[in-house]
């Protein structure tokens, strides 16, 4: 009797474990994950609102999707002359300029941009260009890359006085990078990206790395046309540090008026440059003035929290100069913008 006591408590122990277990089990299936659609939301709203500013100078917009209106032009132009083997030239070039119009979609930071290129589309524009920008509040870096058969200009080379399109092929890479000392008051995602609120004027200095790197080279269109045209070929790559400022000055009722200025010049800390024409060769490895600049400006107008237009340039230049050559190679991205938060 008292075994089959023992034996029923057993078994009536048991089953209770299996009903609280079941109920457990119940419970826990009823608890469902959160998607990973919501789980990436909440990690980039998370982000976004996270605060790593001054409030007195910084602020966040509450929306967190910002639409724009984008309308680019992009450019550039070459000055070159010197002597190599006895034999003096001069170009003043410059390529097409490049117009886009575009739409960029910026949700939390993450924004990807639509564009398109009226005179590609009609066949007026063959060069390509990619340009790509992060700007945020502690580190900013921006790349750039042309591959271009739209150079022209006037030279002097013996008996040539100009150089017309499909003359010479230039591919080149801009890249920079830099650090904001005064993150906390400074911002340069509202003069650029306008996905912060710059609320009292503040400056910052700034620590860059720039690169740059490429070639430019006659093709065999400009030696079909005109046989006497000299053989260039010109391979060039710089890494360059240096420091410079920047600063937003801010104005007007509410804060409505954001002005920002900055300028970083590197001086070249590496070089490996090497120029041929007509089988004249010239390296250059050495000491020489070689130095890298990068100017921002912007001006943005804020019509209501919700609504800002404005209008930016960026620009990159190279300088190089040593007894017998002498090249300034500069690089310009100006836009104006319609900005609508939602």
């Amino acid at each position: 009797m008292i075994l089959l006591s023992a034996v029923t408590s057993a078994a009536n122990a048991q089953s209770a474990a299996a009903d609280s277990s079941l109920e457990t089990d119940t419970v826990v299936s009823q608890e469902k994950k959160p998607s990973l659609g919501k789980r990436l939301n909440n990690k980039l709203s998370n982000k976004y609102f996270k605060t790593k500013y001054d409030t007195n100078y910084v602020a966040r917009p509450k929306e967190k999707w910002l639409l724009r209106l984008l309308g680019n032009q992009t450019g550039n132009y070459i000055h070159a002359k010197g002597t190599v083997n006895g034999l003096y030239s001069k170009y003043d070039l410059h390529t097409k300029t490049n117009y886009t119009l575009g739409l960029e979609v910026n949700y939390c930071d993450v924004a990807a941009t639509f564009s398109i290129n009226p005179a590609k589309i009609g066949g007026d524009y063959n060069d390509y260009e990619f340009n790509f920008e992060y700007h945020g509040q502690q580190i900013s870096f921006d790349i750039s890359y042309l591959r271009a058969t739209s150079l022209k200009g006037d030279i002097q080379y013996r008996d040539i006085d100009h150089l017309d399109e499909e003359g010479l092929r230039m591919n080149v890479v801009n890249a920079s990078a830099y650090y904001i000392f005064n993150h906390r008051k400074f911002s340069y995602p509202a003069a650029l990206f306008q996905n912060y609120y710059q609320l009292r004027s503040a400056g910052s200095w700034l620590a860059g790395l720039s690169v740059q790197s490429g070639s430019i080279k006659t093709t065999d269109e400009l030696k079909t046309r005109s046989p006497l045209a000299p053989e260039v070929h010109l391979t060039f790559a710089n890494v360059a540090l240096g420091g410079g400022y920047g600063y937003n000055f801010v104005f007007g009722k509410h804060s409505q008026w954001l002005l920002h200025l900055s300028a970083l010049p590197s001086f070249v800390v590496y070089k490996h440059n090497r120029l041929t024409v007509n089988d004249n060769e010239m390296k250059d490895h050495g000491l020489c003035f070689n130095m890298l600049f990068n100017e921002r400006a912007s001006v943005v107008y804020h019509f209501s929290p919700r609504y800002n237009a404005g209008a930016s340039l960026i620009m990159s230049n190279s300088v190089y100069n040593n007894d017998d050559i002498k090249i300034n190679q500069n690089k310009w991205l100006a836009r104006a913008f319609i900005g609508v938060r939602l």
